[in-house]
C-alpha cells in the first residue's frame, strides 16, 4: 500500500481546513481566544449539555426586526476600507483569485496549496439569487489593494425535517501579513450583518479546527489515482516492501466505467436529476435541497470545474436512476522541478438508484482518472464510507466540522450529514 502518513496527512488536513476557517484569519490566537469570539455569537457552546435532547432544533436568537439589524457597515482599522467584490468581473475576480491562492489554505510543510481558479470560484459564488454585497472584501486604503474576503451565497437547508433558507459562508482569508489585525472576526461580524439584512437569520459553516459547537464531523479518505505522480511530488510515499510496479498495479483501475448507459448530465436531464437529487437526500439530517435552476448550476458539467453523469432508466425514458459527481480543486506544488500541480477530484453528490453505491463510486474513479486527476477525495457522509475500504480509499486525519450558526439541534453522525460545502 501507499503511506499516506506524510506530506500528504497535512495537506489532509489542510483539505480539512476548507471553509470559514478562523486560522486563516489569526494563526497566531490561541483556542482561549478563539473561543472567547464565538462564545459572544449566537452558536451552541461547547458546555450545552441540553442541546442533545433536541431532535427537531430551535433557534438561539429570535429573528431581528429590521430597525433592530446595524445599517452601518463595523468599523475597520484606517489603513483599511470595504469593498464590495464583483466576482463577475475579470480584474476583481483575479484578485479575489490571488489572494486565496497565496494565503487561504496550504499544508504544514508548504508543499501544497490550494489553487481555486477563477471558473471555479464564480461557479462557487454565483447560485440562483446570489447577492455582490455578499461577496466582502476589505483593501488598503492607500493602494487599493485586496487583502482579506469573505462570501455567503443562499440555499435552503433543511435538519431534520425543518426546512428554511440560510447562508452558506465560505472563502474566509486574510493576507499573511496582517493576521494580527484582528481582521477576521470583524469579517465574520459583517458578512453576518449583510444576511441579517436580507432577513436571513441562520446559516452554515465548515470548519477543520475545532469550534463551539460541531453539529457533525466527517473525516476525508483520499484514493490514489496516479500513485507514480503523488510519490514523485512527496503526497504519498511507498511502504516497505512495496515497489512501484506493484504499487500502480494495485491501484490500477479499468478503462472504462461499469454501469451501462453512463453520460455526462445535459440539459434535458435537469428536472429528472432534481426529482433525483431531493429524493435521494430525502432520508438524511442534514442536507439542502434545490429546485432545477439551483440544480443546473450545480451539476451541469464545467469543464475544469465540475463533472457530472447521469444514468437513464431503460425502462422510462427521460428519468435518471442514478447520479455520478465530484469537483476538481487542484494544488500548487510548490517544491517539484518538473510537476507543478497536484489535481485532485472531489466527490460531490454519488446518487445510487438502480445501480449499487460500490459500483458507482468505483465508476466515479474511473472516470476522474480519465480526466486526469491524481487522487480522488470524499467524505465520511452519506454512506460513502461504507465503499472506501473495498475501493482502496485510505483515511486522512483532515476533520472537517460542520457548524449551524443560531441553531441548536441533537448532533448527528457522519451518515446522517449529505451537506456538501465546497
Amino acid at each position: 500500500l501507499v503511506d499516506l502518513a506524510g506530506g500528504p496527512e497535512a495537506i489532509a488536513r489542510a483539505f480539512a481546513a476548507q471553509g470559514l476557517r478562523m486560522g486563516n484569519g489569526e494563526d497566531d490566537e490561541d483556542d482561549e481566544r478563539l473561543h472567547a469570539f464565538w462564545d459572544t455569537q449566537p452558536v451552541p457552546k461547547l458546555s450545552d449539555t441540553e442541546v442533545r435532547l433536541l431532535e427537531k432544533g430551535e433557534a438561539i436568537e429570535p429573528d431581528k426586526k429590521p430597525e433592530e439589524i446595524r445599517q452601518e457597515p463595523y468599523e475597520l482599522l484606517g489603513q483599511f476600507e470595504w469593498s464590495d467584490c464583483a466576482i463577475l468581473d475579470d480584474d476583481v475576480s483575479h484578485e479575489v483569485y490571488k489572494l486565496l491562492n497565496e494565503n487561504y489554505v496550504e499544508d504544514s510543510d508548504a508543499m501544497f496549496r490550494f489553487d481555486y481558479g477563477r471558473d471555479f470560484l464564480r461557479w462557487a459564488l454565483t447560485p440562483p439569487g446570489w447577492r455582490p454585497s455578499w461577496h466582502v472584501g476589505v483593501r488598503v486604503r492607500a493602494s487599493q489593494k485586496l487583502v482579506a474576503f469573505i462570501a455567503a451565497t443562499p440555499a435552503t437547508i433543511a435538519i431534520r425535517e425543518h426546512a428554511q433558507p440560510m447562508a452558506e459562508i465560505n472563502f474566509l482569508c486574510v493576507h499573511k501579513k496582517l493576521r494580527s489585525k484582528r481582521l477576521a472576526p470583524v469579517l465574520i461580524k459583517e458578512i453576518t450583518r449583510r444576511v441579517h439584512l436580507a432577513g436571513t437569520f441562520q446559516a452554515v459553516y465548515t470548519a477543520g479546527v475545532k469550534l463551539p459547537r460541531p453539529v457533525t464531523s466527517c473525516r476525508y479518505f483520499h484514493r490514489s489515482l496516479n500513485p507514480k505522480k503523488l510519490i514523485d511530488i512527496g503526497f504519498s510515499r511507498l511502504q516497505p516492501r512495496m515497489t512501484l510496479s506493484r504499487t500502480i498495479r494495485l491501484f490500477s483501475l479499468p478503462e472504462k466505467p461499469a454501469t451501462p448507459g453512463i453520460r455526462p448530465m445535459g440539459a434535458a436531464d435537469v428536472a429528472a436529476g432534481t426529482r433525483l437529487f431531493n429524493s435521494s437526500l430525502a432520508g438524511h439530517q442534514l442536507k439542502c435541497t434545490m429546485d432545477e435552476a439551483e440544480f443546473a448550476h450545480w451539476f451541469l458539467p464545467r469543464e475544469g470545474v465540475v463533472s457530472c453523469f447521469v444514468v437513464e432508466d431503460p425502462e422510462k425514458s427521460g428519468e435518471v436512476t442514478d447520479l455520478v459527481s465530484y469537483y476538481s480543486l487542484p494544488s500548487s506544488v510548490m517544491k517539484h522541478e518538473f510537476h507543478k500541480t497536484l489535481n485532485a477530484a472531489y466527490s460531490f453528490y454519488q446518487l445510487a438508484g438502480k445501480t449499487p453505491l460500490r459500483q458507482l463510486m468505483k465508476d466515479a474513479l474511473i472516470l476522474a482518472k480519465g480526466e486526469g486527476f491524481d487522487v480522488f477525495n470524499a467524505l465520511t457522509l452519506m454512506d460513502n464510507e461504507e465503499v472506501f475500504d473495498e475501493l482502496k480509499f485510505h483515511p486522512g486525519d483532515g476533520i472537517l466540522n460542520f457548524y449551524l450558526y443560531n441553531w441548536r439541534v441533537r448532533p448527528l453522525e457522519p451518515h446522517e450529514n449529505a451537506l456538501v460545502l465546497l
